[in-house]
Order: C-alpha cells, then structure tokens, then sequence
C-alpha cells in the first residue's frame, strides 16, 4: 500500500499528488515556514510526499523562515519544536528591513495592505484629504499623477469592487473629516518578508517557492490569485500552494488525521492567526493587543510603540462608524469583519 492510498479526503488526496509533479519538476524548492498554522500544514504535507517516494526526488528541499523583526516568542518555541519533530533544519532569516525600521521610514498599516497602499500615493502628491469630496474629474486635474489611487478614493472600479474605497464602511467620509497626521503605508510587509524572500530566492537559485496559502482565507490576494500553481515569467519563479483549495473543515480533517501540533499561539494564546505580532491589518487587533499583554507583556510594548498611531486611528474611525452607521449595504464589508491576512503571512 502506498502513502496516498491510505489518504481518505479528496482535497488531502490531490494536494499529494500534485504535490508530487510539482517537487519532481524543480530542483531547488525554498519552502516558507512561517510558524503558523496553514504553514505547519504545508510542511507535514511535503515531507510525506518526499517519504513516500524518495528514492525518486532529486530536488534540494530550502526550508526558511522569514523573521519580521516582531515575531511571537512561541512562533520561535514552535520552529525548534519543528526542527525535532522532522529532523530538519529551518534557516532563519532577519528581514532586509525589519518592520520597526519600515513603519518608521515608510509609515505605518492601516485597515488592509491595498487601502494602505492607496492612502500612502495620496500622501505622496500631498493629497489634501479634507477637500476630497470633490468629484474625480476635479481631483484628477489637481492631481494627475495620482490616478491609480483617485480612481480608489473616488470609486470609479464601482462600489462592489474589491478595490473601491467604498468597500470600507464611510471610511472616505472619516478621512475627509479626520485627515491622517502621519504616514501610512504596507511598506513593512514588503522590507520585512518579500523583499527578504526576492533576495533568498537570488542567492540559492531557488526555481520553486512554496506557501501556505488558501483561497478560503479571503482578501485582496484571493481576487488575484485563481489556482494553486503560478508559473513564473520572465525573472519570476514558479510559485505553488499545496493546499490553496483547502476549506477550514479540510484542513481540519488534515489536522486530525496526522496529528499536527500547532505553536502555542494557537493552543494556549487562543490566537486564531499568526503573523506579524500586533499587525493593524488584523480586524480583531484589540483582542489580539490584550492576548499579547498577557502572555509576552515585552512584545506588547514594542507593538504599541511600533503601530500605536494606527491603532488610534483605527479606534477613532471605528467610533465614527458607530456614530454613523445604520445599517451596512451588502455590497460594503463590516468594519469588523475586515481582514487582508493574507499576504501577510498570517496563516
């Protein structure tokens, strides 16, 4: 009987199999460990794809993780719990600019990655947030550099679209109202884990990277993204994401059946995602301030520190939305069920 014969989920079943195609094909296969859940997964899944046939793979297996600069002190007990449990080796990384020296030279995140995004080109040309309520056209000719992130601002994708301001409840109304008095941006992201993986990726010719990412997360990304396997082009590298079509009940039942241990931010923190500590992108970031108070009091000063005026912001807007809101269109997310996990490594 082979490995997969004894495999009982469908999704569980394919994700092994193209599993196997995907490693037979590479040679240097850098595989991210972020600590997390959905990355636990991932791992366990390729090491029995690699036990399974063996004799056959002759692909050179780079398992990294990528360190922010702000990282749980249990996503660091759970890395050396990996290492034994496996008998592997994870490099560490440091980030090519850590998210305290990002959020200071670049600004700090705001809601999600794209609303940040838009915010800071608008800061750039010196967008003055309190005469925003005029219509496009007005705001194109005031600024005409900045049309990728007017046509954000003013909706002009529709008010359904993914990348339309509208998709924050009221949020242009707060900003003409309560214009932002500091830098905002998801630079961070980029100097502390893509930047860091680009420049990996150089240096060990790496042709496949891996990732724990699902569709079922949600977000921005999920829009863009439609399949597990991203051939790369031009100086891009293939990119694959083993269990990308895998549901919660799924990666439950994988959970079940191959006994996976998850670090004690899960199990004993009661967190339901990781990633970046005290990260404002996460919609629940004031339970998650309160969990890491009590567990890893020094992390929580850094954090406030760090993000503590987006913090505040996001409070103030939150407060205008309660003073405000009546009821949510369908077509808009709830303030507080708004979540961009995933490029940022959450999972």
């Amino acid at each position: 009987m082979t490995a997969h014969d004894e495999i009982k989920n469908l999704a569980e079943l394919e994700a092994f199999f193209k599993c196997e195609r995907h490693l037979f094909l590479h040679r240097k296969v850098m595989v991210s460990i972020s600590g997390g859940s959905d990355s636990d997964i991932i791992l366990d899944l390729i090491l029995r794809v690699i036990a399974a046939r063996y004799n056959d793979y002759t692909c050179e297996l780079h398992f990294v993780f990528f360190d922010t600069g702000i990282e749980y002190e249990a996503t660091k007990r759970h890395l050396l719990y990996l290492e034994q449990k496996y008998n592997i080796t994870i490099e560490r990384r440091r980030a090519v600019t850590p998210v305290p020296n990002g959020c200071r030279k670049y600004g700090v995140p705001f809601l999600s990655k794209y609303a940040s995004e838009m915010i800071n080109r608008l800061q750039k040309h010196n967008f003055d947030f309190s005469q925003g309520d005029r219509p496009f056209d007005e705001l194109l000719a005031a600024y005409p550099q900045c049309k990728g992130a007017l046509r954000w601002w003013c909706s002009i994708n529709g008010e359904k679209s993914a990348y339309s301001i509208t998709r924050f409840y009221m949020l242009r109304e707060f900003m003409i109202e309560n214009p932002p008095d500091f830098l905002i941006s998801c630079e961070c992201c980029n100097g502390a884990k893509k930047n860091n993986a680009k420049k990996y990726e150089r240096e060990n010719n790496i042709d496949l990277n891996v990732l724990g990412l699902r569709k079922a997360e949600g977000g921005v990304r999920t829009v863009a993204i439609g399949t597990c396997f991203t051939e790369g082009v031009g100086y891009r590298i293939d990119t694959y994401r083993p269990i990308w079509w895998f549901t919660d009940k799924d990666k439950t039942a994988y959970e079940t059946t191959h006994n996976i241990t998850h670090s004690d931010c899960y199990t004993k923190y009661g967190l339901r995602r990781t990633g970046c500590a005290g990260c404002p992108f996460g919609s629940d970031f004031e339970n998650e301030l309160n969990i890491i108070q009590q567990h890893e009091p020094k992390l929580y000063k850094a954090v406030c520190a760090i993000f503590g005026k987006s913090y505040e912001y996001t409070r103030k807007y939150r407060e205008f939305v309660k003073k405000h809101k009546t009821g949510t269109p369908d077509n808009q997310m709830n303030l507080f069920d708004i979540f961009d996990g995933g490029e940022n490594g959450l999972a």
